[in-house]
């Protein structure tokens, strides 16, 4: 008997294709790392710099920080009332936070559950707020202020944030909200759950990524907004810390370690801030991108 003759499968040229596209697609690892080194090395050096200035005693011009020194940080922190803008800072960006939340969360359900007439004219309305820079807002909010005599109160800072802040807010919310089913809602009212009782016990709870990444959105923006707070702002108590990190430069002479003190003091509660929200903050951001 002849033996059977086996079959020949046809290479495919789909598979082959995708072979040589991968081994394109696949980059040696120095092309990779090296830029990102670079990029890397260029983002430190500024940061090393600040702290080489901050820690090294003054006139001094070594490279190294040694002997390391805090007299720049209690000269601020003491001296030039950095402790009380600290406090206003902090003040002025937890109210911020907590209003802007609130009062967009109010609105992005609003947008996301209800139809109404004109909805698509006030999103873009809403989105189109924010090409407006701030310093436009400043006269009317003067003025608005000076009537409610609230010029020189942190409260005019808060509230100048808040109305910054809620265009964005209520579109970065409302998409959260259509990425939660309705029907869960609908569950709830077949429970016995009210509308505010079951957006309390279904709905909230799921917005937590949502919240955190707006919230600290809200947060960070007011901490570090210099423009409101130098404007609203006369009393040198009630100075917030970018404006406190501003009175250490003059026109005549900069203190660079008294300087650089400060804005470590200024950057490290974001820093902690970030470092512990960062999961929730990546997950906020690119859940409330899905829709919206």
């Amino acid at each position: 008997m002849a033996p059977a003759q086996e079959k020949r499968v046809a290479p495919d040229p789909s598979r082959a294709r995708r072979g040589r596209r991968r081994a394109w697609d696949e980059a040696p690892r120095w092309q990779i790392y090296l830029p990102l080194s670079i990029y890397l090395l260029f983002t430190l050096i500024p940061f090393y710099w600040i702290l080489l200035f901050a820690l090294r005693p003054a006139g001094s011009t070594s490279l190294v920080p040694w002997p390391v020194t805090f007299e720049h940080f209690q000269k601020v922190w003491s001296e030039r009332s950095f402790g009380t803008y600290f406090t206003n800072s902090v003040y002025v960006g937890i109210a911020t936070l907590i209003l802007t939340t609130v009062v967009a969360l109010a609105g992005g359900y609003a947008l996301a559950r209800f139809d109404f007439r004109l909805k698509r004219a006030f999103m873009l309305a809403l989105l189109c707020s924010q090409f407006v820079p701030g310093a436009l807002l400043l006269v009317p909010l003067f003025q608005i202020f000076a009537k409610l005599q609230m010029i020189n109160s942190l409260g005019s800072v808060i509230l100048a944030e808040t109305v910054f802040q809620l265009p964005l807010s209520m579109i970065l919310i409302s998409g959260f909200i259509r990425n939660v089913p309705y029907s869960l809602e609908e569950a709830a009212w077949v429970d016995g759950c009210n509308r505010f009782a079951a957006f309390r016990i279904v709905v909230l709870p799921l917005l937590r990524p949502g919240l955190i990444a707006v919230g600290s959105f809200a947060f960070v923006h007011a901490w570090n907004h210099f423009l409101f707070a130098l404007m609203f702002l006369s009393d040198q108590s009630k100075q917030t810390i970018p404006v406190g990190l501003n009175t250490l430069m003059s026109s005549d002479s900069v203190d660079l370690g008294a300087l650089a003190a400060g804005g470590i003091i200024a950057a490290v509660p974001v820093v902690i801030v970030f470092a512990f929200i960062q999961k929730w903050l990546i997950t906020g951001f690119s859940a409330g991108a899905v829709k919206g």
